[in-house]
């Protein structure tokens, strides 16, 4: 007896099977389960970023289109340029309506290619919507390694993000160089992290190039170097560094270097006391005051000495982990290659079922059949077997390693910034980014926390500054680095007693 022919029933199928699969993805997203992962995971950061960088799209078109923009440096920019552009290479005669210039080279190369594009600095506007460019370019590569770390709530960086208006103001309504340097910086730091290290340190070097603040990552990344990649290979990156600073100086090296030294990497600049955001308790003598800023110099060198060893031993577990990842990767990857193996010859075989059962002809047919050799047998059918669970993907989330390396980079940036002899405006980007990572590497509670993030804002968004937002900045800055001291220290503790854990456990097996 021959099978019957299948009916031509398939429109239905598939229309029940886009139903099902609507109603399974509806069950699966649609519920307040998904909606607290994607608020309070880490994990989930990966597609809440894509929200962040399509609403601050959004909202710098907005400020773009409804907020003036503010005259500060940018004209005094495309003077210093066009001075270069018309063959000038000495720094000390570089100069617009502000001052002198005080930058590196790579800034006069990065303004000189805008001063063309914007018709010679006149069309702002378009200024404007590049460093909305820069900003959203910037704002992925910072999500990227909060994505990797997993250590930042969601909703943390969403608020953070949304609700900075100096942020923004820097970025499109004043056009500093700040944000260029800070982009470079980021994109640095990424390259790092996926252990590309010559390409890395072309980007930092760049960044110095554009603004000397990035040397305050200098510390944490001399030892990430060493960690990394021993004294061979540390010189060989230090010297790409400094190979680009004698190519990008070139032109004002050759003709005038004295000049030039002196004017992009002036450590003993003054600055002026009006535009001081963090110092503004201070008289204007004691301010200006050459002992006050060896001081601050000799507090930064110190806290640096005191958080030396906790970012050696943070550098060297990171380096451990990642060689773990490199032991295990393979494994995990043979793994699953085998699981999903497993998935096709059972998905295989589940389309060849239903291909069997199309119809309820079919079905009857089968039914049948399988009577008609219950009864040749003379025993039962047996009964079906419950279907084996789907094996999972197998994997090890190694990123989440990043934690030890990113903390001591903020750390050591953030301390140079609270250290620092004067604060301006613009120079929030230099550690805005890190503050939601170091407020969230610290002990204190949500509500801490919220408190420090909040009057940080308040304080660089209080203009001019007074003697209160001053004060407040100051006393946020030595909380959280008290909290972040406390934090690391007790990582440190926890660590040296397993180490000795782990050392009488041996000596016990040698007995």
């Amino acid at each position: 007896m021959a099978p019957p022919k299948a009916n031509h029933n398939r429109p239905s199928a598939r229309r029940k099977k886009s139903s099902n699969l609507l109603q399974t993805l509806l069950d699966k997203y649609l519920n307040v389960a998904f909606l607290r992962y994607l608020v309070l995971e880490p994990a989930a950061l990966p597609i809440i970023s894509v929200l962040i960088v399509l609403a601050e799209a959004a909202i710098n078109v907005f400020v773009i289109r409804r907020v003036p923009y503010t005259e500060i440096d940018w004209v005094a920019y495309m003077q210093e340029c066009e001075g270069f552009l018309n063959g000038t290479t000495n720094y000390a005669q570089l100069r617009g309506d502000t001052g002198p210039l005080v930058y590196p080279a790579a800034f006069v190369y990065i303004y000189s290619a805008l001063y063309y594009i914007t018709s010679h600095g006149a069309n702002v506007r378009v200024a404007q919507y590049i460093f909305a460019g820069i900003y959203l370019l910037q704002l992925c590569l910072v999500l990227r390694l909060y994505a990797k770390s997993r250590k930042v709530p969601p909703y943390v960086l969403v608020l953070s993000a949304f609700t900075s208006y100096r942020i923004h103001s820097i970025y499109v309504l004043r056009l500093f160089n700040d944000p260029v340097a800070i982009l470079l910086l980021y994109a640095a730091l990424n390259l790092f992290m996926d252990r590309r290290w010559t390409w890395g340190s072309i980007l930092f070097s760049l960044a110095v190039g554009v603004k000397m603040n990035i040397l305050l990552f200098a510390p944490a990344l001399l030892l990430f170097y060493l960690a990394n990649l021993g004294v061979l290979k540390t010189f060989l990156q230090l010297a790409i560094c400094g190979v680009i600073q004698l190519l990008l100086g070139a032109p004002f090296l050759l003709s005038h270097p004295v000049e030039y030294l002196r004017g992009s990497f002036d450590l003993g600049r003054i600055f002026e006391h009006k535009w001081t955001v963090n110092y503004r308790f201070l008289s204007r003598e004691l301010f200006e005051h050459r002992t006050f800023h060896l001081s601050l110099l000799g507090l930064h060198l110190l806290l640096l000495l005191v958080f030396a060893k906790p970012t050696w031993t943070f550098f060297q577990s990171y380096v451990r982990l990642r060689s773990v990842q490199e032991q295990l990767q393979p494994q995990i990857a043979k793994k699953n290659s085998e699981v999903q193996s497993q998935k096709k010859i059972k998905k295989d075989a589940k389309k060849q079922k239903d291909t069997e059962q199309l119809s309820n002809e079919q079905k009857s047919f089968l039914k049948a059949f399988e009577k008609s050799l219950q009864k040749s047998s003379g025993g039962t059918a047996p009964a079906a077997a419950p279907a084996k669970a789907e094996s999972e993907r197998y994997d090890i989330h190694f990123d989440r390693c990043t934690q030890l390396a990113l903390l001591p980079f903020f750390l050591c940036n953030f301390i140079g910034v609270a250290c620092s002899r004067s604060l301006h405006y613009q120079f929030y980007v230099w550690y805005f980014h890190s503050l939601p990572y170091l407020v969230w590497s610290t002990p204190y509670s949500l509500g801490v926390r919220y408190l420090i993030l909040g009057i940080i804002e308040y304080c660089w968004n209080t203009y001019p500054s007074t003697n209160l937002s001053s004060s407040a900045l100051h006393l946020c800055h030595l909380v959280l680095l008290v909290g972040v001291a406390r934090q690391i220290f007790q990582t440190m503790r926890l660590n040296a007693a397993v180490k000795q854990q782990q050392q009488q456990q041996q000596q016990k097996k040698a007995q």
